[in-house]
């Protein structure tokens, strides 16, 4: 047990932590196009932000948590997603005061106890943005395109934007009486989730995985088809707004997203790369998340990104990135001359923002070569005895076998000069 990590949670090795590098980069570089200011909060809250805000009768809620105790006594839970701790620290430091609309990104873990399979962790990783403060539809449309611009950006193509609305608390509440009626005669033959969710949310039936539930609600109504005049007006100029940008989208009605703070606009990112219709992201508008937990009624809409299924899916896409070489120089050292000598000249080096690195094994001047050549250096200097006599260094281009004589006065600079101009 101690030399193996919890079920559900992975080590990131190097040569494995420059895909999520390139991830970051990326994710970061559009932000700042798109104006968006990172944020970071804890990892983890106070369980009753997530119980109001994420809704009691999730999946995530009520089986998914991470939930325990401190010595204060108080309820703690590691974050099992982005959205509700941005809005919380969105009120706790009263950001409403600030220019709107807010807008926001978030890199970083999250919890959840599920059952771990291909592209999902008990911890995972998720890049996530929230704008806060604008209900406005092009708002929607520009949330939407970012999230379809990170996934290009990392070489994806090959996935479709599903597209719902699911209404508002108004709309939705008579929805979900008529959804209650339609399906009561047919109780007994859902699974117990479902059968528990016609109750205190039967949209998340529609949500349903399993394909026998998913039969019994074939004719049912659909929220898309019950929106209030507003709801309806705010699609619309959502689809618009995207028709405008000429991004394709399909309008799914059973689209309906796992967490109960969602309104209006709802979308999600599929994808055939590594499952059938596999979900890469998505997100949604949240207008009433603020106020549920305990703030003025400012609305919000966001998305989020897991970036382990990304990263699977940029490998099932032939999209990996070659292991970068972390050393461009190496010292090596023959004969009498000392060890620190050899670190003078790596010091130097590194100084002028070469990467290099010596032998610190005491290995002979063949086993330091041949260590040099396995990790694909492109110069290779030689620290010889009558060559310090001589006030030199020889310098070796790993990739020509070419070498000659350098005084070492002029190692560091010409060094430098060959290796910057070697990496353009």
């Amino acid at each position: 047990m101690l030399t193996k990590a919890p079920r559900g949670t992975k080590d990131i090795l190097p040569g494995e932590v420059e895909q999520w590098q390139f991830f970051e980069e990326k994710v970061r570089e559009l932000c700042r196009l798109f104006g968006y200011a990172e944020i970071r909060t804890p990892v983890f809250e106070h369980t009753e932000l997530f119980l109001r805000g994420v809704g009691e009768v999730t999946d995530i809620v009520a089986k998914e948590m991470y939930t325990f105790t401190d010595r204060g006594e108080r309820s703690l839970t590691l974050r099992p997603e982005g959205t509700a701790p941005v809005a919380r620290a969105f009120l706790e430091h009263k950001l409403y005061g600030a220019a709107q609309p807010l807008k926001v990104y978030y890199i970083g873990p999250m919890f959840r106890y599920d059952r771990p399979q291909a592209g999902r962790y008990r911890q995972f990783h998720q890049f996530g943005v929230e704008v806060f403060g604008a209900m406005e539809p092009s708002l929607d449309a520009e949330v939407i395109a970012l999230s379809l611009y990170v996934f290009r950006a990392l070489g994806l193509e090959e996935f479709t934007l599903q597209l719902n609305s699911v209404g508002c608390p108004l709309c939705r509440d008579a929805y979900r009486i008529c959804l209650q009626e339609e399906l009561k005669d047919k109780l007994s033959r859902f699974c117990p989730d479902c059968a528990d969710r016609i109750h205190k949310n039967p949209l998340r039936i529609l949500d349903c995985k399993q394909e026998s539930c998913q039969e019994l609600t074939v004719d049912v109504s659909l929220m898309l088809h019950k929106l209030c005049g507003d709801c309806a007006e705010h699609f619309a100029a959502v689809r618009e707004a995207m028709d405008a940008l000429g991004e394709p989208y399909v309008v799914n009605p059973r689209l309906v997203r796992g967490l109960d703070y969602y309104t209006k606009t709802a979308f999600e990112i599929v994808s055939p790369v590594l499952w059938a219709q596999s979900s890469l992201g998505g997100g949604g508008r949240y207008d009433h998340l603020l106020a549920t937990i305990g703030g003025p009624d400012v609305p919000g809409i966001g998305f989020g990104i897991g970036i382990e299924r990304v990263l699977l899916a940029r490998a099932a896409a032939g999209r990996v990135l070659p292991e970068s070489k972390l050393t461009d120089v190496f010292v090596a050292t023959a004969g009498n001359v000392s060890a620190a000598a050899a670190l003078r000249v790596v010091i130097d080096l590194r100084g002028q923002g070469v990467a290099a690195d010596k032998d610190y094994l005491g290995r002979s001047l063949k086993a330091q070569l041949k260590f040099a050549d396995k990790k694909q250096v492109r110069y290779l200097v030689i620290l010889g005895d009558e060559e310090m006599k001589r006030g030199q260094a020889m310098l070796r281009d790993m990739q020509t076998g070419s070498q000659s004589g350098v005084a070492l006065t002029d190692l560091t600079s010409m060094v430098a000069r060959l290796v910057k101009e070697a990496n353009r």
